[in-house]
């Protein structure tokens, strides 16, 4: 079988990482994988996996880059991939109209919807597939209700959590202390950790109203994630508000972290209050995986991981007391061992071959 996967770039991100992941297992079981992209930081994994890359810059959406058709009609003839496997909107449309005209054996087209996209024409690229995947319930729900794709050709598989990189071997002595050394005021206090990049719907406000209701001398608050050149002033306004509220002391930011999964480890409870559903919520799994207690919003793909792994860790969205009040009584329960085996890796690249296999034996 060969196969080859669709997608913007390929930067350090969850879409890029499962698309590398899915590539490796493809070239693992002997199969044929490329991706077609922009190219990025993650490209050096596909060559270390032996994987095709063909670099087409489609990762800005512009006329240019629709110009990259026939380019892309090439690239097909040439590889005769089975399976077309597209993973953005953008790209979903340049594949559509490289189809549309293609001299040779046609593809199966597969998508991923990895969020909930608007509504809009520019978004039905990613329904003008075979088969759809929905990353979440959330996201398949929202599928039925906003697009015309037949049911029995929708697939609801989980984004997949590495258990080789988050996993509950203990913290080493080492980073516990180059942690704590960088991060003193987190020391001898119960650690909340909000992960995520800087930007506005990430719940970063509930988080900082979070912490004037609860006791301060007994919790840190540390907010991992990346600041890019255009949220500065967002960071900036941050900030501010959490020195207006005299939280300087109480809550760290801590910029991106290569280590996330010892981060997890470190932090009593990680959560998510993203002001506006998740499609799946990540942050979550990978902290369960940890061994972290986990808790967010009982709404979206976070209410579908949560309740996966701890339901009582699920709180009225928006209600920052109850939220308050359930912190003190989730850390009396005991951390999760293990997460639920549709949230792991080796399942979404497994099911995800699963609906390639019979899709072609579909087509025959």
């Amino acid at each position: 079988m060969k196969v080859i996967q669709l997608l913007p770039e390929l930067k350090i991100g969850g879409v890029e990482r499962g698309t590398v992941d899915l590539s490796e297992h493809l070239k693992q079981i002997g199969h044929e994988s490329a991706v077609i992209s922009a190219g990025g930081e993650l490209l050096s994994l596909l060559n270390d996996h032996g994987a095709k890359h063909y670099t087409l810059p489609i990762a800005k959406k512009n006329i240019k880059a629709l110009f990259q058709v026939k380019n892309l009609r090439k690239i097909y003839s040439e590889f005769q991939p089975d399976i077309v496997h597209v993973r953005s909107r953008f790209p979903a449309w340049i594949n559509y109209l490289a189809l549309k005209n293609f001299n040779s054996k046609k593809p199966i087209v597969v998508s991923t919807f990895h969020g909930l996209y608007s509504k809009p024409f520019y978004s039905k690229s990613m329904s003008y597939a075979d088969e759809v995947i929905a990353i979440s319930q959330t996201v398949e729900d929202y599928i039925k209700q906003n697009y015309q794709v037949d049911e029995s050709n929708l697939h609801l598989i989980y984004r997949g959590c590495d258990l080789e990189e988050f996993n509950t071997k203990p913290l080493t002595e080492e980073w516990k202390e180059q942690w704590f050394k960088e991060f003193p005021q987190t020391k001898n206090k119960i650690i909340l950790n909000l992960p995520g990049r800087i930007t506005g719907w990430k719940g970063i406000e509930s988080f900082i109203d979070l912490f004037t209701h609860i006791d301060t001398t007994k919790f840190h608050g540390i907010i991992p994630g990346p600041v890019a050149k255009n949220k500065k002033n967002y960071f900036q306004s941050l900030k501010k508000s959490i020195k207006a509220n005299n939280l300087s002391d109480h809550i760290t930011f801590c910029g991106a972290r290569s280590d996330i999964s010892d981060v997890y480890k470190i932090s009593d409870i990680v959560l998510n209050l993203s002001s506006k559903p998740e499609p799946f919520g990540r942050t979550i799994i990978e902290a369960a995986a940890c061994g972290s207690l986990v808790m967010g919003w009982d709404r979206g793909g976070v209410k579908e991981s949560i309740k996966s792994i701890n339901a009582f860790g699920l709180v009225e969205c928006g209600n920052i007391q109850m939220l308050a009040k359930k912190i003190d009584q989730i850390l009396s329960e005991s951390p999760p061992q293990f997460i639920p085996e549709k949230f792991t890796k080796e399942h979404l690249v497994n099911a995800t071959i699963n609906i390639y296999e019979s899709a072609l034996s579909k087509a025959l």
